[in-house]
């Protein structure tokens, strides 16, 4: 076979072009992780965030960079009229959704008595409920559009376990909760040509973590609870979320794949 040919099975397999995904909590960290990958794969990519100058500062470095269509648009997911909102002009503008990763998520820290009730409360709107409303409104678009589509919930560790290093209540109540979703969810619309996955990582350097890698021997006690003994490193999220998101895994569906250098194996 030659490289032209190899190259061609390749796309056939894990290429996204003609294919519209959409990115929560994209303007920073991993959300533009995701966002790089899908757009090295010729996805044009809708950019879900709160701050507006960021966003446009990933969407035109990824026009540049990849040759895509790159939609930011500033919304807080929460809202649910603006979400909605959001969607539409995800529709009216590129041609509606084929792909959505929820990544955008809060982790609250503290004792959990002390979480109780407004980092709680932000937790689960942010982290379950507008998770829930997104998987909505991009299965309705997929519906629609006779295509079926990939939803992508981003999950954690902590979704499965509980954490021996911060106080995260509302944080593993919701990923558990992420985790469950994704698999009802994949029941329910598996025969709408759906699939609805999760990604698990472990602990990666981000603007979310950034303030705790920062504390003391964290980042040491973090990579001694590893079998790898690090951390993650940036790139290696990309994968699971092109793995997940192509052509070829439409028979992966309800599976939650953890990224964590095996962290939940021992």
């Amino acid at each position: 076979m030659s490289a032209p040919e190899k190259l061609e099975n390749l796309e056939n397999l894990f290429g996204l072009r003609d294919k519209v995904a959409v990115v929560t909590g994209a303007s920073s960290g991993l959300g533009v992780e995701f966002a790089e990958a899908l757009a090295a794969a010729v996805a044009s990519v809708a950019l879900l965030a709160r701050r507006e100058q960021q966003l446009a500062d990933v969407a035109k470095r990824l026009e540049s960079e990849h040759g895509v269509r790159a939609l930011p648009l500033c919304v807080d997911i929460t809202d649910r009229e603006a979400l909605e909102h959001a969607f539409e002009q995800i529709k009216g503008q590129l041609g509606g959704t084929d792909i959505l990763v929820n990544n955008a998520g809060v982790s609250p820290t503290g004792r959990a008595e002390k979480q109780w009730p407004e980092a709680w409360d932000q937790a689960l709107a942010l982290n379950l409920s507008a998770v829930f409303h997104c998987c909505i409104l991009a299965a309705g678009q997929m519906r629609e559009s006779g295509r079926g589509g990939r939803i992508i919930n981003i999950s954690s560790i902590f979704g499965r376990l509980g954490s021996s290093l911060f106080r995260l209540a509302a944080y593993t109540a919701t990923k558990g909760g992420v985790e469950n979703l994704t698999r009802q969810l994949a029941a329910e619309w598996a025969a709408d040509g759906i699939t609805v996955n999760a990604i698990a990582p472990a602990w990666f350097a981000s603007e979310m973590t950034a303030e705790s890698l920062e504390k003391g021997d964290i980042q040491e006690k973090m990579a001694a609870g590893n079998p790898m003994h690090r951390i993650g490193r940036p790139g290696e999220l990309k994968t699971a979320c092109l793995f997940l998101a192509a052509p070829a895994s439409s028979y992966i569906t309800g599976a939650v794949i953890p990224v964590d250098g095996g962290h939940t194996c021992w």
